[in-house]
C-alpha cells in the first residue's frame, strides 16, 4: 500500500522483456487511478489528420507549403487543430513517421490527450507552449522544442495565437545520436535537456481524455482529474536545438 492513499502505476516505454539497458518504464503515483474513465468513443473534427499514408496517390512533385494559418474563430485549443503535412509508413505495423501542423489560440481546459502510436517531437514556430504532463509543467518557447513520449498524458495552454509543427514516430523513441568521428563534443548533450519538476494537480472536476490509437482518435469523460509523479531515477535522451532541449523525462 503505497502511503498517503496514492495508487502506484507503472507506464511503459518499451516491452517488459526488453534487455535492460534499453528497459523503459516510469512510476506514478497517483491520487486517482487513470483507467477510472467511461469508455473511449470516437472523437470528431480530426479529419485534417491521417496516419494512413496508403491510401493517398503519391506524387513526385515538388512541394512548397504557405504557413498554417491561424485561426479566425475564438476558443481553438492545440488537440482541435492539428493537419498533416506528410509522412510514410503505418502505425500499425510500427513502422514510420509523420509531419504535422498545429495552430491554436486558446488553452485546453480540462483536457488532456496522449498518443498511443508514437513519440511526439513539438516545435514552436509562434507563440510559447505551457505543457503540462504527468511529470511536470514546462514552457516551450520558440527556437525551442519538446519531446512528449508515447502514451504520456500531456495538455498544452497557449497566451495568444500560436502555430508550429510536430514530428511524429512510430515504434521507437527518440534519442541522442551517437558521436561517432565528429568526437565528444558534438551533437547534443545530455546536459543540455531540460526536464520537468514532479508536480500535481487534483481537481474535482469532469475532464475529456483524448486518446489516438492505432492513426484514429478516440475521446473518454473522467470525472476526477488528477495529474502525479513521484519520480526516481531520471535518464534523458532525445535531440538538440538551438536555445536547449525541453523533454519530459525517461525513467530507467
Amino acid at each position: 500500500k503505497c502511503p498517503h492513499g496514492l495508487y502506484a502505476e507503472q507506464l511503459s516505454g518499451t516491452a517488459f522483456t526488453a534487455p535492460r539497458v534499453q528497459n523503459q518504464r516510469s512510476w506514478l503515483y497517483r491520487i486517482r487511478p487513470s483507467v477510472i474513465h467511461h469508455p473511449f468513443s470516437p472523437k470528431s473534427g480530426t479529419k485534417s489528420w491521417t496516419n494512413n499514408f496508403s491510401a493517398i496517390p503519391p506524387n513526385p512533385n515538388q512541394y512548397r507549403w504557405h504557413p498554417f494559418p491561424l485561426p479566425t474563430s475564438e476558443g481553438v485549443t492545440f488537440v482541435d487543430n492539428l493537419y498533416t503535412v506528410c509522412g510514410g509508413g503505418d502505425v500499425i505495423s510500427r513502422s514510420g513517421l509523420a509531419i504535422h501542423q498545429y495552430s491554436c489560440n486558446a488553452s485546453m481546459e480540462n483536457t488532456a490527450m496522449y498518443n498511443s502510436d508514437g513519440d511526439f517531437l513539438i516545435v514552436p514556430q509562434q507563440g510559447p507552449l505551457e505543457i503540462t504532463t504527468e511529470f511536470g509543467r514546462l514552457l516551450v518557447d520558440s527556437q525551442e522544442i519538446v519531446v512528449i513520449p508515447q502514451g504520456i498524458r500531456f495538455s498544452v495552454g497557449v497566451r495568444g495565437p500560436s502555430r508550429g509543427y510536430i514530428l511524429e514516430v512510430y515504434g521507437t523513441h527518440f534519442q541522442l545520436p551517437d558521436l561517432g568521428p565528429i568526437g565528444a563534443n558534438g551533437l547534443a548533450n545530455a546536459r543540455d535537456f531540460e526536464t520537468p519538476a514532479a508536480w500535481f494537480e487534483d481537481l474535482d472536476v469532469e475532464f475529456t481524455i483524448v486518446n489516438k490509437y492505432q492513426g484514429a482518435w478516440f475521446e473518454a469523460k473522467q470525472v476526477r482529474w488528477n495529474m502525479l509523479a513521484c519520480i526516481q531515477e531520471i535518464s534523458i535522451e532525445f535531440g538538440e536545438c538551438a536555445k536547449g532541449i525541453w523533454c519530459s523525462p525517461r525513467i530507467r
